[in-house]
């Protein structure tokens, strides 16, 4: 989870989107691929983009490490970062923090997942930090 939130700090700045860094690793701790809010585009989330990176690389027991809850709602793309988990099959996400009501007034990312059966599990632990590095740029 640290090296993704080390990840989140090279996202461009900006003041109306959070600062997200994702990695996903394979069933035995290998890293498969990572991603980091506008990495390749300004829109590019950073799960999706870590997905986008895969490949044919096997998810089956894949852990998805973000440092934001997975987006529920989106305006910016049709398909929300949580869904791309879904059909991407990882049945694991580890997160540092929820998304706060600063965009969306209630995310919803954790419980679509869990209501799919993805184990999420959160590491309050490391939200201050994540939050710290992920905070919109003037906020």
């Amino acid at each position: 989870m640290v090296r993704a939130i080390d990840l989140a700090k090279n996202c461009p700045p900006s003041s109306t989107a959070f600062s997200v860094g994702a990695i996903i690793v394979d069933k035995d701790g290998r890293e498969v691929a990572s991603g980091y809010s506008r990495d390749t585009d300004l829109h590019v989330h950073a799960e999706e983009s870590a997905l986008s990176k895969v490949g044919e690389t096997s998810l089956d027991g894949a852990t998805l490490y973000s440092s934001l809850e997975p987006c529920s709602m989106r305006k910016s793309r049709p398909t929300t970062c949580s869904e791309l988990i879904l059909a991407a099959g990882i049945h694991r996400v580890v997160i540092a923090w929820r998304e706060p009501s600063l965009f969306v007034a209630d995310c919803q990312g954790v419980e679509l997942l869990q209501q799919h059966g993805v184990e999420v599990i959160e590491l309050p632990d490391l939200a201050a930090l994540a939050s710290q590095v992920g905070m919109p740029k003037g906020r």
